[in-house]
């Protein structure tokens, strides 16, 4: 999905969805991003998709987008919490195809492969408890399908889905990509003193993890500053860059 056309725009920034996310709120994103081609990710189980069954396996889902998506370059990859996963693990199908890689990616608020086991399931809890837990463990508030059933069924089952696609992830080594990786995430985030370890995944040297304010959804808290740090990161250092 697109907000806007720019047919001039020097390259596209291809945005992968965390879990329970639609790419509405990726590609809205192009207000604040001037001279890139925005693009958000519409999987299957959402929104005007609602009628096609979701993936729950990251592998099918890569194979689905790598097939069917003509990904234009130069573009970069844009994969936040879930959706880094899903854009790590695309890139490197693009490679293993032998077709066109993103000049960059970047990794937003996700640790880097492998995981560590999951330990408590998410997407088998009962309804209230899945959103309890995910109000607490990502701040991300559920008041506003707690009393609609049926956005409520739809909110949730996507949420089901894409927890099945993290919980039944399993890395597997391979040669790190050869493009440049940087790791977006809120200073809040309890994982930020393991942001280097994506540097096991690219042959190219890693610059500095980038900590902005804020915690998981820290492009919601300080929408401005965030969006700037991805719009310098998206259109510096790319083989379009002149200035």
């Amino acid at each position: 999905m697109r907000r806007h056309r720019r047919p001039e725009a020097a390259v596209s920034l291809y945005c992968f969805p965390h879990a329970g996310g639609s790419p509405g709120e990726y590609v809205r994103w192009s207000d604040d991003l001037p001279g890139v081609q925005v693009w958000g990710m519409h999987l299957p189980g959402r929104t005007t998709r609602l009628a096609e069954p979701p993936f729950t396996r990251i592998g099918p889902l890569v194979d689905a987008l790598v097939s069917e998506v003509s990904f234009d370059g130069p573009f970069v990859f844009l994969g936040h919490s879930l959706g880094a996963l899903v854009a790590f693990e695309t890139a490197r199908e693009l490679r293993r195809r032998g077709m066109a890689q993103p000049d960059r990616l970047i990794v937003s608020s996700c640790p880097a492969p492998p995981l560590r086991p999951v330990r408590s399931p998410l997407s088998t809890l009962p309804d209230d408890e899945l959103c309890a837990e995910v109000e607490r463990r990502w701040g991300e508030s559920l008041d506003h399908v707690r009393d609609d059933p049926a956005l409520r069924a739809h909110t949730l089952a996507c949420y089901r889905a894409d927890f099945a696609l993290l919980e039944s992830y399993c890395h597997t080594p391979g040669h790190p990509l050869d493009l440049p990786v940087t790791v977006l995430a809120g200073e809040r985030e309890p994982w930020t003193d393991r942001a280097g370890d994506w540097a096991a995944h690219t042959s190219v040297p890693m610059e500095e993890p980038r900590l902005l304010p804020g915690g998981h959804f820290y492009f919601r808290e300080r929408r401005q500053e965030a969006l700037r740090a991805v719009w310098e990161i998206t259109t510096k250092g790319g083989r379009w860059w002149t200035a």
